[in-house]
């Protein structure tokens, strides 16, 4: 009797101790962009333009004009010569000048002066084995006599626990016939902000300065609850980047400056899915693909009327048809890529009005440029070439042609659509988004053997420091291995205080400026497949190197380079003896033959 009571006791304990704990939901104001933003920064906000002649009450009371400046914004204090953003750095702000001036330098800097590699110099047999004899033994071993930013030109504060690069001779490195001037009022920053595309040009503080960092969530709203703040960012958008855009699309490169000037002034930009997409990816990814397919964001939805043209400005969208419960996916559209021209064109044709076929869904972050069915009627129709025209739709059939053609669904169609990758891998990339990955590492564990010979080659290639761990996702055979994939969506670069991981202007290789890395793992935290990795670091003695101020370890970011310096291309593929690791570009379709 003691031993039943004694056990419903330690039941009672259990449940008591499994009760769910209870907390507030999550919100999104939840950490502001700047903690220190009082209510009396917010009233200076709040007294400029354009702020001032904004109208409160056109904003929600969940997300007032003021609650953005509060959460959303943060004041930055520049001295001559910081460096306020570089071009060809992904950046996730606007910024308005509240006092002082900027130049925006016409010329490319060169890229010691933005904290970056120059173009690496290929290696010769004799380099490469000279490098071979004076390998340390020790692991991340650096020479304590590196110097950041060593130039004459350039230098480094810290300014309360953030590093601010500088110039130290502004004119000379930007002369005032290469330069253009901002004064205050003035915002720039915005297209890169919301495209998530790289900046244009770098801008540099011309004198002491105030701005007004403004966080892409935040600029948003207030484009959405602002009609001047809209047009003015539309303004500049058609101004200086639209027709670029466009002309970068097949399609429309033998389009006249006429009927270029009519679809820009028609076209729309529009954005879907969460920006951010990296800092949840890890936990969705963990879903099942209906799960998650489900949850995407719907551009255009099967069975719609067909009413615009879809062009991908960034970003991957997911084709999808309708399959029992749930969807099944057919192919992705990334950068350059329409949506919707087939049947546009067979509706144009026919006079019929033939509804979307496939369903196109966000897959993270979609930049999206729209025209109407009228002017793509008008205009883009009767200047498409042929042999980019699109195959027409097929016939849809009637319950007598089924019954010809022997196929017992009346709603089926005659002809099958021709299957290009297996649906599972397809899903299995596309749902990981390995998609974003323009030089990814995939291992055929079939063939490999797991000798590490890959690793090996990588460790003697960069010094006994192996840059890739040999795990990673894997689908039936094939996985694709922990290695920096160089995504066209680096999202790795946004926040790099530094500029030191930067994207090389010729190869579109992501690398790391080692000299000016200064450890504080915004890259590592930001990309989603955990393929930076943050080492501390020892001198030629095998001794750490650590900070004399606190006394911690001096950290680097490290991650595969692709043996840019080795002119052989990357060392593990060519050391696997049965040719189970290969480099492919997952972001278009065709490589995807060489994993069936």
């Amino acid at each position: 009797m003691r031993a039943v009571n004694y056990g419903t006791n330690i039941c009672r304990t259990q449940n008591v101790t499994k009760r769910p704990t209870k907390i507030e939901r999550p919100q999104r104001w939840d950490k502001p962009f700047e903690p220190a933003m009082n209510q009396a920064v917010v009233d200076l906000v709040l007294s400029r333009e354009p702020f001032a002649s904004m109208d409160p009450a056109a904003f929600s009371r969940k997300v007032s004009l003021a609650g953005i400046i509060e959460h959303d914004c943060r004041l930055l204090d520049l001295e001559r010569g910081d460096i306020i953003v570089r071009e060809g750095d992904y950046g996730s702000s606007a910024f308005l000048i509240l006092d002082g001036t900027a130049l925006v330098s016409l010329k490319s800097l060169p890229s010691n002066l933005l904290g970056r590699n120059s173009e690496p110099a290929k290696r010769n047999w004799l380099d490469l084995i000279g490098a071979a004899w004076s390998r340390s033994p020790y692991a991340e071993t650096r020479d304590v006599g590196e110097q950041q930013f060593s130039d004459e030109l350039v230098g480094r504060r810290d300014k309360g626990g953030e590093t601010q690069v500088f110039l130290h001779d502004v004119p000379r490195v930007i002369g005032p016939d290469a330069s253009v001037s901002l004064h205050v009022g003035e915002i720039f920053g915005e297209i890169s902000a919301l495209t998530r595309s790289p900046r244009s040009a770098t801008v540099v503080a011309n004198s002491k300065m105030q701005l007004l960092e403004i966080r892409w969530q935040g600029f948003r709203e207030l484009l959405q609850r602002d009609a001047a703040m809209k047009d003015h960012v539309e303004r500049l958008y058609r101004q200086n980047s639209l027709l670029s855009h466009l002309r970068e699309l097949p399609i429309m490169k033998s389009l006249s400056e006429q009927a270029m000037e009519a679809i820009c002034e028609a076209t729309e930009f529009r954005s879907y899915g969460d920006f951010q997409w990296n800092q949840e990816f890890k936990s969705t990814a963990k879903q099942d693909i209906a799960a998650r397919i489900q949850a995407e964001p719907v551009i255009a939805e099967e069975g719609q009327s067909a009413n615009d043209l879809f062009l991908i400005r960034s970003g991957f969208a997911r084709l999808s048809r309708k399959h029992g419960d749930g969807h099944k996916t057919i192919a992705y559209l990334g950068k350059g890529q329409v949506f919707g021209l087939r049947e546009l064109l067979h509706n144009a044709k026919t006079n019929e009005d033939r509804p979307w076929a496939l369903s196109l869904r966000a897959v993270g972050y979609v930049d999206v440029l729209t025209i109407p069915a009228e002017v793509v009627h008008t205009v883009l129709l009767s200047g498409i070439p042929d042999n980019l025209m699109p195959a027409p739709l097929p016939k849809r059939t009637t319950a007598a042609d089924a019954k010809a053609a022997g196929v017992p669904n009346g709603n089926r169609r005659l002809e099958t659509r021709k299957k290009s990758v297996d649906t599972p891998l397809l899903e299995f990339l596309v749902g990981n988004r390995m998609v974003n990955g323009s030089n990814a590492m995939v291992i055929d564990l079939n063939r490999c053997t797991r000798c590490d010979d890959c690793v090996r080659a990588c460790a003697s290639t960069h010094d006994n420091n192996p840059r890739f761990n040999r795990s990673g996702p894997v689908h039936d055979n094939w996985m694709v291995a922990h290695a920096c994939m160089h995504c066209l969506d680096p999202v790795c670069m946004i926040g790099c205080p530094t500029g030191a991981i930067h994207r090389e202007s010729e190869t579109g290789t992501v690398k790391i400026n080692d000299s000016t890395c200064i450890g504080c793992s915004t890259c590592s935290n930001s990309c989603p497949y955990s393929n930076i990795q943050m080492v501390e670091i020892n001198d030629r003695k095998g001794l750490p190197i650590i900070d004399s101020a606190s006394g911690d370890p001096i950290r680097k970011a490290t991650k595969c380079d692709l043996c840019q310096d080795h002119g052989g291309g990357p060392a593990c593929q060519r050391a696997c003896p049965h040719d189970a690791l290969v480099r492919i570009d997952l972001s278009t379709p065709g490589p995807f033959s060489q994993l069936q």
